[in-house]
């Protein structure tokens, strides 16, 4: 006997969720199209009548404790609403799990470009797709310029410790998503537990801050209209947001991984790594050391990360992926092996 997989969007509850709130109230029927790129969390647009909104979900259970945290996303967004950073204003939160089995919230749409496989007409330019990487970097800037010191903010992490609790927790997280032997992750943890840099002051780490999480104005000159998926965000080093930024960022001649989520960015006019950490500096006055150490980081949490998505795959917990999760046989490999790159420059 087999149980029936429930469904991702319930459209009858998610419309007296929305009349509950007052968000296309007396509309009719909604309609749901599911977008972005995310392996983990599910966004969907929702229209109903002339109205247009977001709602962002977790994946099916199970799942650890701790994680797909939508309420959390949406508080955080909430609390980073007044510092004028670019986020979508979120309308309406849900706890109940017994209306799509999960949490969720509703946010604004924000109108904008997502940049993925294919680079936009309107950013072809030479001068729009370096234009399109120093937007991000300058948007990256902005966030760790975020007093965190006093206020709201000050209460969603523990920036002591940061980066010593990140090795170990990610490496605990290993044994329980993989079912196989992967060479070279144990010495990657293993060089990183023994050189973890000094951390300077603390800031927003989002967590997973990359061009394929932005929203960019569709017209003018490239400029970061929203900056999107909040789940991980926490207060710690920069340089991890910084590190992971530039690890997932393709630069044209470097090894391809599964974290090349954007890879335009390898045409020409794009800028490189290094030019993209030097204006990070000069923006953020965030001091940039130790990159090897940070980027090296960034790739070995993304085989984590991957792997956990691999192993629910091969358990037939994402049925309806056909590309991603089978492509991390090799790609998880591949990225404990440019983790391994970094540290031995």
């Amino acid at each position: 006997m087999t149980t029936a997989t429930p469904p991702l969007l319930a459209p009858d509850a998610v419309r007296a969720f929305l009349d509950e709130h007052g968000i296309g109230t007396g509309a009719g029927p909604i309609e749901a199209t599911r977008i972005g790129d995310g392996q983990s969390n599910l966004t969907y647009l929702v229209a109903r009548g002339g109205e247009r909104v977001v709602l962002r979900r977790g994946p099916r259970p199970p799942y650890p404790p701790s994680a797909h945290d939508m309420l959390r996303e949406a508080r955080i967004l909430d609390l980073l609403a007044p510092t004028g950073l670019p986020v979508p204003r979120v309308r309406a939160v849900c706890d109940d799990e017994s209306v799509l089995g999960v949490p969720f919230y509703v946010m604004d749409l924000v109108p904008g470009i997502v940049i993925g496989d294919e680079l936009p007409a309107a950013f072809d330019a030479a001068e729009d797709r370096r234009g399109l990487a120093e937007a991000a970097v300058d948007a990256l800037a902005a966030l760790h310029r975020v007093d965190v010191a006093s206020g709201p903010l000050a209460s969603i992490g523990r920036p002591a410790g940061f980066l010593e609790r990140q090795v170990s927790r990610f490496a605990s997280l290993w044994p329980g998503n993989t079912t196989r032997q992967v060479d070279g992750f144990d010495e990657v943890a293993g060089w990183l537990a023994a050189h973890v840099p000094a951390s300077g002051r603390a800031a927003v780490v989002h967590g997973d801050f990359r061009i394929g999480n932005l929203l960019y104005r569709p017209a003018g000159p490239p400029t970061v209209a929203a900056i999107l998926d909040w789940e991980m965000a926490t207060l710690g080093d920069p340089l991890a947001d910084l590190g992971y930024f530039l690890a997932t960022y393709a630069e044209a001649g470097s090894p391809p991984t599964p974290l090349d989520l954007t890879p335009v960015t390898r045409l020409p006019g794009f800028p490189t790594r290094a030019e993209l950490a030097d204006r990070y500096e000069r923006a953020s006055g965030v001091a940039v050391h130790d990159l090897d150490w940070y980027q090296a980081f960034a790739l070995w949490k993304g085989a984590v990360f991957c792997e956990a998505i691999h192993t629910r795959w091969l358990r037939g917990e994402r049925p309806d992926d056909t590309t991603f999760a089978p492509g991390l046989t090799e790609g998880v490999p591949a990225l404990i092996a440019a983790a391994a790159a970094r540290i031995a420059r």
